[in-house]
C-alpha cells in the first residue's frame, strides 16, 4: 500500500471555498453546512483527490466534478444521505478495499446517482465503511439481480484512512 505524503499544505481562498462548498453541496445538500469552519486547508499530496483539512484532519476530498467528505469526516461530522447500505456479510470485503456487489447491498438512498460517491455503510450500526462511486443511480442499482453495483475508492484502512498530520 502506497502512502500518501504531504508535499505543503496552506489555507485556501475564498474563490476556492466556495467552489468546494458548491460542489459538497451538490453531493450531501443542506449538510454541506457541516463542514464549514474558520479555516480549511488544503493539502498538496499524493494522492489522485484533493484533501482539504480541517482541524488538522482530512475531513474532505475533492476530484474535477465533485467534493465529498472522507471516511473520517463522515464519521466525525455525520450527514444523511449518499447511501449505500450493505448486509454484514459484505463488511469484512468492504473494509480490505473490495467493491460493492448487488448481492450484498440492503438498501440504496433515492439521491444516489452514477459517477457521483455515495457512502457505504453496514446495516447494524449505520457505521460509514467507505466511499464508493455507484455504477448505477438508486434505481438501477435495485434493479440489477448481480454484478458490481459500485467501484469502493476510500476505505477504513487504507492510505487517505492512515495519513496523520
Amino acid at each position: 500500500m502506497a502512502e500518501i505524503i504531504i508535499k505543503k499544505r496552506h489555507a485556501i481562498k475564498k474563490g476556492q471555498l466556495t467552489s468546494l462548498m458548491t460542489k459538497l453541496k451538490e453531493s450531501i445538500g443542506d449538510d454541506a453546512g457541516l463542514y464549514t469552519a474558520p479555516m480549511i486547508e488544503i493539502a498538496e499530496t499524493t494522492s489522485k483527490f484533493n484533501i482539504y483539512l480541517i482541524d488538522k484532519k482530512p475531513i474532505l476530498m475533492e476530484k474535477d466534478e465533485w467534493a465529498f467528505p472522507t471516511l473520517r469526516g463522515a464519521i466525525l461530522r455525520p450527514f444523511s444521505g449518499r447511501r449505500i447500505v450493505v448486509d454484514m456479510g459484505a463488511v469484512p470485503y468492504m473494509v480490505n478495499g473490495a467493491d460493492i456487489m448487488r448481492p450484498g447491498i440492503v438498501s440504496v438512498t433515492p439521491d444516489v446517482k452514477a459517477g457521483y460517491p455515495a457512502l457505504a455503510v453496514d446495516e447494524s450500526h449505520g457505521k460509514p465503511l467507505a466511499v464508493v462511486i455507484p455504477l448505477y443511480d438508486a434505481d438501477g442499482i435495485l434493479a440489477l439481480e448481480k454484478g458490481k453495483a459500485a467501484k469502493n475508492i476510500h476505505y477504513v484502512g487504507d492510505e487517505l484512512w492512515n495519513l496523520e498530520l
